[in-house]
């Protein structure tokens, strides 16, 4: 107990005292994660909603995959990451290991599958007769989806929030593609890690403190608009 009232006054302490590093740190997070969400949501609607409405041969092999990415450990997604972006791999003409850019590639990869898969489920939860009558009235095919997609707008706010906490409390795949480098791809997961290896507990709890925080008030956030929408 004294460790974790230690690291409420340390977590105080580094945040009124305006520290630059956690800032720092605390402000490359919030970069990172959100880049990869925008980008997972604009992968991962389209994905989800075609799922949900079209029809082909294959399409629930499709679904098992998506299904199965939800679930990826993010130690995995790192690696192949890192392989692709390796000096002698695919994309190693990039030239993006061990930056920011990188962690926002591999955290993308992660939260994707989620946002697909939670799309999927919400627009499939519109009912089939809905969208029938809405192409008997005379509605295109793209005004057809776009009225499904606004009808489950509600239910995809939980593709952000768990594509959100997916990436922002992930720690594998960012330690192996930003090999946590001080003031360039430390992340609050990173850095954690780090002082706990350190042996400066009460900073790591600190550090813990301030990502729970983040996460909270994200999702406050969008479970305030999801219900006042709801209402």
């Amino acid at each position: 107990m004294d460790l974790l009232w230690s690291g409420l006054r340390q977590a105080f302490a580094l945040v009124t005292g305006g520290d630059p590093e956690v800032w720092a740190i605390l402000r490359l997070s919030l970069q990172v994660s959100g880049s990869a969400t925008l980008i997972a949501l604009g992968l991962g609607i389209p994905a989800g909603a075609a799922l949900a409405l079209a029809r082909f041969p294959g399409r629930a092999l499709v679904v098992s995959l998506v299904n199965t990415g939800m679930g990826l450990p993010p130690v995995v997604v790192g690696l192949f990451v890192t392989l692709f972006l390796w000096r002698s791999g695919p994309l190693g003409g990039w030239e993006i290991l061990y930056t920011p850019a990188a962690i926002v590639l591999a955290q993308a990869v992660i939260a994707a599958p989620i946002v697909t898969g939670i799309t999927l489920a919400a627009v499939q939860q519109v009912p089939e007769k809905f969208r029938l009558q809405l192409l008997a009235l005379g509605a295109s095919r793209a005004q057809m989806v776009r009225v499904t997609l606004r009808e489950a707008r509600l239910p995809m706010l939980a593709a952000v929030m768990a594509g959100f906490g997916g990436v922002i409390s992930e720690i594998g795949a960012s330690l192996m593609v930003g090999g946590n480098i001080k003031g360039q791809t430390r992340t609050l997961t990173t850095a954690m890690v780090l002082e706990t290896g350190k042996g400066n507990f009460e900073v790591a709890i600190a550090l813990s403190l301030l990502l729970l925080a983040l996460v909270f008030l994200v999702n406050w956030a969008l479970t305030a608009i999801q219900q006042r929408r709801a209402g």
